[in-house]
């Protein structure tokens, strides 16, 4: 659950090969990369803010040691959620939040508890708090 104690809104996390369900609403890729292999019809989705994702610098660095490297990934990605170069992406999808409708993030992670999505929710939950 994302959003203020008066006005709670759901914000689910769901994979790009996944159906649509009708209680996804606003259906937000949260990729720098199009899902391989699924049609723009088949994904549904709404809007792609790209700049959501870590840069490809941090991406590849993590990698190569998921394990290992875990910890710092969410540090510096962190760093980058807050970077002005993601401010824009950061505030729109607020904005869709704080609309009130359920917000579905989408992703291709094939492992999506050990990707960036569960860093980017605990950020929107932080500065949702904040604004």
């Amino acid at each position: 659950m994302v959003g203020s104690v008066s006005d709670p809104v759901r914000v689910r996390v769901r994979r790009a090969y996944d159906p649509v369900e009708d209680g996804d609403g606003t259906r937000v890729l949260v990729d720098r990369l199009w899902p391989r292999g699924v049609s723009k019809e088949r994904a549904a989705v709404d809007v792609w803010l790209k700049d959501l994702t870590p840069s490809n610098e941090l991406r590849s660095w993590y990698h190569h040691d998921r394990t290992g490297r875990h910890a710092e990934f969410v540090e510096r990605y962190r760093a980058e959620l807050d970077d002005p170069a993601h401010t824009e992406a950061v505030e729109r999808l607020v904005e869709l939040v704080r609309d009130g409708g359920p917000v579905t993030l989408i992703t291709a992670a094939k492992d999506v508890a050990d990707s960036h999505v569960p860093v980017l929710v605990d950020h929107l939950k932080h500065v949702m708090k904040r604004t």
